[in-house]
């Protein structure tokens, strides 16, 4: 493999999947915000930049995987961003969570230079990026999608299709991630209702998880909120309330109601409010213990 890619993004997501393409016998050329953070590729051959501008090959193939909506615009359209260096043929894979409205943004934006952006988010944790077991959404130009294809089925379990709308991807993620935080909600209920009735925890997520929904987001995160384990923060529930929130917009934009995620977004907002914000999201968890007259629970 001799193709060099572009990365732009090295936070908990984008290091593992930076260090498994490099693996995988690409060429790297990385850019983030805090030089630092990029130490360990540099050790493992990849090239550091000082500009998301420099990431990118005319004609090649560059990922961003960034916090959010304003970081993608600026690492794109913004000084020094990649869209103008990418020229025709070029392929942007964004494998961020953000609205779908900034997708199709995007792809616009890219439609006019000659390139291809493609959104590609992802299901999956820090470890499962480190083991290549996310799993890949993915939506945008027919072709541009055939040549990353290679590439992606290196750095996950699986990849699906959504077609050629560049923000369908964005809109099963953020579905997804609604689904996962309302089964983090349904849990700590179930196990704090249990609890206040002299019940462990862990016996009933270990039942529930072994029959009535046995699959991997009632058995990992199961365990989390049985456990009450909120660090180190797998996924911020700052990130959540972020996604809820998009969830919430896109909906708006479709006359679209959605009564839970309006009360997971408020579950969300007191707990930022209430600084948990840096802890993983099912934390959550921590405010229905607390409402329950259980206090905060061990760490």
């Amino acid at each position: 493999m001799s193709e060099t890619v572009g990365l732009i993004g090295l936070g908990s997501m984008g290091l593992p999947l930076a260090a498994n393409l490099i693996e995988s016998g690409y060429k790297l050329r990385v850019y983030n915000r805090t030089r630092d953070k990029a130490q360990p590729l540099v050790e493992k051959g990849a090239e550091v930049v000082n500009h998301p501008s420099e990431a990118v090959e005319a004609g090649g193939i560059v990922i961003t995987l960034v916090a959010n909506d304003q970081a993608l615009e600026d690492v794109t359209s913004g000084n020094d961003g990649i869209l103008s260096q990418l020229g025709p043929g070029g392929i942007h894979v964004s494998m961020s969570t953000v609205a779908p409205a900034t997708a199709k943004k995007l792809a616009a934006l890219h439609e006019h230079q000659g390139s291809h952006y493609l959104a590609a988010p992802v299901f999956g944790r820090p470890d499962a990026v480190a083991a290549r077991k996310v799993w890949i959404c993915l939506s945008g130009n027919a072709a541009a999608k055939a040549r990353v294809q290679p590439l992606l089925e290196k750095l996950g379990q699986g990849v699906f299709d959504f077609g050629e709308a560049a923000e369908a991807a964005n809109v099963v993620k953020l579905a997804g991630n609604f689904l996962i935080i309302s089964a983090i909600e349904a849990m700590a209920e179930a196990f704090t209702l249990a609890e206040k009735n002299g019940i462990d925890r862990t016996q009933i997520a270990n039942l529930f998880g072994q029959t009535l929904f046995a699959c991997p987001i009632y058995q990992n995160y199961g365990r989390m909120v049985a456990q009450q384990q909120y660090e180190p923060a797998g996924f911020k529930l700052s990130l959540g309330l972020k996604d809820v929130t998009l969830t919430l917009q896109t909906a708006r934009e479709n006359q679209m109601p959605l009564p839970l995620a309006s009360l997971l977004h408020d579950r969300l907002l007191a707990a930022v409010a209430n600084g948990k914000g840096d802890i993983d999201w099912t934390g959550l968890a921590l405010t229905i213990s607390e409402e329950a007259g259980l206090g905060k629970g061990e760490d």
